[in-house]
């Protein structure tokens, strides 16, 4: 069932129609039929259907009475991370320029990666009926969605996979790009790499660190030549552990920031130190070529992620009912930064 919070924090549970179904004793489509007051429903499932939405202290969603008189609200939903990271910010900017050729309004809300308010927003997205939904992943499981798919809702995921729900998703090549990026690093000599990630929960967090495997176990060295650096979840705590590991023995001859903003904090200190370690970051950023030192980063086309999910979006809103598919696009090493 949906959750809501009430003053204090406590939380209750919000019925859906599948939990009337299940009291009632009848299938999804008799509750849909009976809320949305068909005149072909036997009198007795009517009986037994609403008994049991009072019961549950069910409240009629909106959204049925659009799907079954066949209108669309020309409204699309997404919902990522933080608007104030340039890459989910692309990603919004370039949804919205599909969905206006689409004649079709954006609207746009940010998780802050918390699943408990991911769920929320979905919730209240589908509440404004919407006619689909854009989705990067916050929570790993997504079958609370299930219900409103089965009303209708159209779903795509992207940079992160569903979790519990078979849907279209585009992601990037994570694994592959790190697995060339320390390939890169070590082809170039280096034994001792600081690895710096935020957290493995995070689904690109688990992909690039097993890129760095991959590539460890490519050039048969132990997992030793990598240091993971785990808890870097900001260009600050980035800074703090580069100069942590430089000052202690055996310092790194070169770091793997797994993300952009780590990546930043990570420059910011070498580059105070005047530190010649090598550094090689996931993510491409504005003004990443105008560093004050040489790195390199592993880029893709996040408009081109953006573009296809969107685009996936809109063929399953014309009726596309094909099965769902997962599409993966590819990454680079750029060099970045000022070279002397």
């Amino acid at each position: 069932m949906n959750s809501s919070s009430l003053p204090g924090g406590s939380r209750v549970k919000r019925p859906t129609m599948v939990d009337v179904a299940r009291h009632a004793g009848v299938s999804l489509k008799t509750v849909s039929r009976v809320v949305n007051a068909e005149p072909t429903v036997n009198t007795e499932l009517v009986d037994r259907v609403l008994a049991s939405v009072a019961a549950l202290g069910f409240q009629r969603n909106q959204l049925a009475s659009t799907l079954r008189a066949g209108r669309r609200t020309a409204t699309v939903g997404l919902v990522i991370e933080e608007l104030a990271n340039p890459f989910y910010s692309t990603i919004a900017s370039v949804a919205a320029e599909v969905a206006a050729r689409h004649d079709t309004m954006l609207i746009t809300a940010s998780s802050e990666e918390d699943p408990e308010a991911e769920r929320r927003l979905v919730f209240d997205l589908c509440s404004r009926r919407v006619d689909g939904l854009l989705v990067v992943p916050a929570g790993a499981d997504h079958s609370f969605l299930r219900p409103e798919v089965e009303m209708g809702v159209q779903v795509v995921f992207l940079d992160r996979p569903s979790g519990g729900l078979p849907a279209d998703t585009v992601l990037i090549d994570n694994r592959g790009g790190a697995r060339e990026a320390v390939a890169a690093l070590i082809a170039a000599g280096h034994r001792r790499i600081a690895v710096l990630l935020d957290s493995v929960a995070v689904y690109t967090m688990r992909e690039r660190l097993e890129g760095v495997r991959d590539a460890l176990e490519d050039a048969r060295l132990p997992p030793e030549v990598a240091r993971i650096a785990e808890g870097v979840a900001d260009p600050a705590r980035a800074a703090e552990t580069v100069a942590g590991l430089l000052d202690g023995p055996n310092p790194p001859t070169a770091f793997f920031a797994v993300n952009n903003r780590i990546t930043v904090g990570a420059v910011q200190e070498l580059w105070r130190r005047g530190s010649g370690a090598e550094l090689v970051g996931f993510d491409d950023f504005e003004l990443s070529h105008l560093m004050p030192r040489p790195l390199t980063v592993v880029a893709y086309d996040t408009a081109a992620m953006a573009r296809r999910a969107t685009e996936m979006l809109f063929d399953r809103i014309r009726g596309d009912r094909s099965a769902p598919r997962t599409e993966v696009l590819g990454t680079r090493l750029v060099w970045r930064g000022v070279r002397r």
